[in-house]
């Protein structure tokens, strides 16, 4: 839009054709081009030889003859005039319009320059490095199609015999990377037409932070060449990056300078994942991507970054210097009064930043069986400080390079370097860290989930696949996984909500296989044995830093498994010194450490899960738990469940225990590509392992479960019932400890179900875990007469099924002692009276047993009922030993 006419009176050219055109003029303001002939109209004017090479004399002696008056000239061609009258624009409409104009480029990703507004393409030669200059950056930024103005990809990948770094570091390659990377921020859209990073840079500046994180994945698939120099020289890419990332940011938001002075470019989803102990010379001055677990980490340190010098003798500023990470840089002399010094740093001048190194070990899980753990210092710089803690599983993508240590060459011989890793990206495996992960789908799959009236049983039931049997233990690993809900009222007395397991039995009955199970599910586990730990590596250990000489702490494992699950495998096999260094942390949760001058308080806010054996091997039923097992009874009540583990003799539970495992191992061979389907049951109650993780995260960080208007009288009552049956028969201690367990499973119980209150069913299912616990760990002799006193406890949400599938197998199990004593171990065949069993039925009063001679369990175990004669029959494999 102009002021100005659209068409362009001509002058008139009458007497053009025999002086020569002097101008053609435009527009009144028009420009003014220079005569054909100069030389016959101006007469006088100096014209310099042509032996000088200083160029042409433009102000000459009769220069205002340029300007005199023509009248035969200073006319307009009547023809060519254009006389319609226009509307002019009011300054608000042209400046809306504008606006408007501006809005649109900016959607479109361009950016106008007003510049190339009087650019022609037949102007003089001294312009046409500018226009191919600015040329190459529209193109570059997709504002026009022409590949003629700037270096293909192919030029680009072509180093031309330089190494990666040089070439990189050129004027010309370094330019055109900047403008392939500006390119891609601002055009690259995801699968749903949405400019990522361009959104990515806004939550950044909204936020207040100066990096954002680009997918590696990304850059490859839009530009290939900028991931290819990318890990060969990442310290000039990354340089390159985070300029072209300030410029973007300070293109849209122009004062952001004030918050922060750099913008940092992050690199995600690298896609080789390299082991600690597998770093080699090959890999110096790469862009690397680990994993580890923090063991220790430094104070927050401000390092030198940008440094200047003041001079003691005339007080002149000297720098600024960068400073590296190998050496400190030091002014040789002064420019001012070229002294040797001595420099003092100017303290305000001088630009710093924040600093910290923590030391990365290999995960325990990843480590090759009889090798010792690897570690490797990580230097952490800017706003990636104090982002871990010990005890944390991170994932570093960084640049592994080397770094210079006296202590070392002084032991290993001169030429022998240090190496660190200078973090680019960190990522903390927690259980935020996946929450925030989970899709609007995730989510909305575990709402549905949890409104399934079964979601406990199928939770259960996808608890170690793998094992057969067990529905004790899976439960009670269930509700450790989910756990309760912690308290601190005023900050002055804690109470855990972490429930603490502890799996004891004969050998063979899977206990390690249950923990190895808990490594995998949870969100954050720590694997160690008994026999292989000690009391300073479960808790924490002062050692001296050998570079500093500075005494520090070095975490354990019952503090790397902090806000996760501590798995203890041969409990029973270790030390009882070392066994009564945890029982801090079992109740309070917490390590109290007063060595070397270091008085402090480690946070061990994990759940325990231990396996022991007993005494002898083999579990006596005739004794109680405590004779059973070397445990001490103060570590004992620190336990919320304790889970039997007793082998007996079951022909039928036999039968179906070797054909699970056996149709297992045809299932997981690696040469068998076909997946045997599980029954249709089974697979309709199971729930998917990752679907389930993310459940158990989603849980513990969204559900808070509250105490309210459940029946106290009832707990006191079981409570009271138990110490009195606890004083009688001489067993296991009942402290208060274990009403807070009964409180921690019902909160378990409530956040299984997504609960935000516990109800009445929730207590009632805590109180029955806590009587199976206490009963099964009673002598065989009084456990039977146990049971009856707690019937209408136990008998809580369980399948009358199952209950009435106990008793028959009872029945069945006695009949058949009776039959091979009498007939001998051929016979296959036993029948019961179903009198017998309706007798026992009704004392849990249950009266209807078709339902459960229509059930699975019924059929699957080999029952038949014949209703002519009224008996219950069963099949038992031929030859099986009592």
């Amino acid at each position: 839009m102009s002021d100005f006419p659209t068409s362009s009176p001509a002058r008139s050219t009458s007497d053009a054709e025999r002086r020569g055109q002097r101008s053609t003029m435009t527009s009144p303001v028009g420009e003014y081009e220079p005569f054909e002939n100069e030389e016959e109209l101006l007469g006088d004017t100096t014209v310099r030889n042509d032996e000088e090479d200083e160029g042409e004399e433009l102000f000459g002696d009769n220069m205002e003859n340029d300007y005199r008056p023509m009248p035969e000239l200073d006319q307009y061609d009547s023809n060519l005039l254009d006389e319609e009258e226009y509307s002019d624009l009011s300054m608000a409409d042209r400046a809306a319009a504008e606006a408007e104009m501006r809005r649109r480029d900016r959607a479109m990703g361009i950016h106008r320059d007003d510049r190339d507004l009087g650019f022609d393409r037949s102007d003089d030669e001294d312009e046409m490095p500018r226009a191919k200059r600015r040329a190459a950056e529209k193109a570059a930024t997709g504002e026009v199609e022409d590949a003629e103005m700037i270096e293909s990809i192919e030029n680009l990948e072509d180093t031309k015999g330089h190494s990666t770094k040089e070439w990189v570091s050129m004027l010309g390659p370094r330019t055109e990377i900047a403008n392939r990377f500006k390119s891609f921020l601002r055009t690259f859209v995801d699968e749903r037409g949405h400019y990522t990073y361009r959104e990515r840079i806004r939550r950044m500046c909204e936020q207040n932070k100066s990096s954002f994180v680009v997918s590696y994945t990304d850059l490859a698939n839009k530009e290939h060449v900028l991931a290819y120099f990318l890990p060969e020289a990442p310290f000039q890419m990354l340089e390159i990056f985070d300029k072209v990332a300030k410029e973007m940011v300070l293109s849209i938001f122009p004062t952001y300078e004030r918050v922060t002075n750099e913008i940092h470019v992050r690199i995600s989803e690298l896609p080789l994942i390299e082991e600690l102990r597998t770093f080699r010379k090959l890999h110096l001055n790469q862009l690397v991507r680990t994993l580890g677990v923090v063991t220790a980490t430094t104070g927050v340190l401000p390092q030198l970054s940008v440094v200047k010098y003041d001079c003691v003798k005339c007080g002149y500023i000297l720098g600024p210097f960068v400073q590296t990470q190998n050496a400190e840089v030091k002014p040789g002399s002064c420019p001012e009064c070229q002294s040797m010094g001595p420099f003092n740093i100017n303290m305000e001048q001088t630009v710093y930043r924040n600093y910290q190194k923590i030391t990365l070990q290999e995960s325990p899980g990843r480590i090759p069986a009889g090798r010792i753990p690897r570690s490797k210092d990580v230097v952490l710089l800017a706003d990636l400080c104090d982002m871990c803690k010990p005890g944390d599983e991170v994932e570093v993508t960084g640049i592994y390079t080397n770094n210079y240590d006296g202590s070392l060459n002084t032991e290993q011989g001169f030429p022998v370097f240090a190496t660190v890793i200078i973090a680019n990206y960190l990522v903390v495996k927690d259980s935020k860290q996946v929450v925030q992960s989970l899709t609007d789908e995730d989510i909305a799959t575990i709402q549905k989930l949890s409104k399934d009236p079964r979601i406990f049983d199928r939770v259960v039931t996808s608890m170690a696949p793998s094992i057969y049997g067990h529905d004790f233990i899976k439960r009670a690993i269930a509700l450790a996984l989910f756990g309760g809900e912690s308290k601190n009222p005023g900050e002055k007395h804690k109470v855990r909500g972490d429930i603490n397991l502890l799996i004891c039995g004969d050998p063979g009955t899977a206990k390690s296989q249950f923990l190895k199970y808990t490594e995998k599910i949870a969100p954050r586990a720590v694997f160690t044995t008994g026999q292989g730990a000690s009391a300073v590596g479960l808790t924490a250990y002062v050692r001296r830093n050998p570079q500093t000489r500075e005494w520090c702490l070095e975490a354990g494992a019952l503090v790397l498994a902090d806000q996760g699950v501590c798995l203890i495998d041969e409990f029973d096999k270790m030390n009882d010194q070392d066994r009564t260094s945890i029982h801090e942390a079992l109740e309070q949760q917490s390590i109290s450490i007063s060595k070397a001058g270091i008085v402090t308080s480690l946070r061990a806010r994990c759940t325990v899960i231990a396996a022991a054996n007993p005494i002898g091997g083999r579990y006596d039923p005739s004794m109680t738990f405590s004779e059973n097992v070397n445990l001490s009874e103060p570590i004992l009540s620190r336990f919320d469940v304790l889970c039997v583990v007793k082998d007996e003799f079951d022909p039928m539970q036999d039968q179906h225990l070797a054909q699970f495992v056996v149709e297992s191992h045809i299932k997981h061979h690696p040469s068998n590509e076909e997946i045997v389907e599980d029954s249709q049951q089974q697979g309709a109650m199971e729930i998917p392992q990752e679907l389930l993780k993310k459940y158990i995260v989603y849980s513990k960080e969204n559900v808070r479960p509250k105490l309210t208007n459940i029946d106290e009288d009832k707990i006191a009552k079981m409570y009271s019932q138990l110490r009195q049956e606890s004083y009688a028969t001489g067993s296991l201690p009942i402290t208060v400890r274990h009403i807070e367990s009964v409180i921690r499973m019902a909160e378990a119980h409530a956040r299984i179900h997504l609960r935000e209150t516990v109800q009445e069913c929730d207590v009632s299912m805590a109180i029955r875990m806590m009587l199976e616990s206490f009963i099964d760990a009673q002598k065989f002799s009084v456990m039977k007469r146990m049971r009856q006193t707690f019937q209408k406890y136990l008998a809580f949400q369980k399948d009358h099924s199952e209950l009435l599938f106990f008793m028959l197998r009872q029945l069945t199990l006695d009949q058949l002692a009776y039959i091979r004593c009498k007939d001998g171990p051929s016979a296959t065949h036993v029948e019961v009276m179903e009198r017998d069993l309706i007798e026992r039925a009704k004392q849990l009063d249950i009266y209807d047993l078709k339902p459960f001679y229509e059930s699975d369990v019924f059929k699957k175990n080999g029952f038949s009922y014949d209703p002519q004669r009224r008996v219950l029959l069963q099949i038992v494999p031929a030859g099986a030993e009592m």
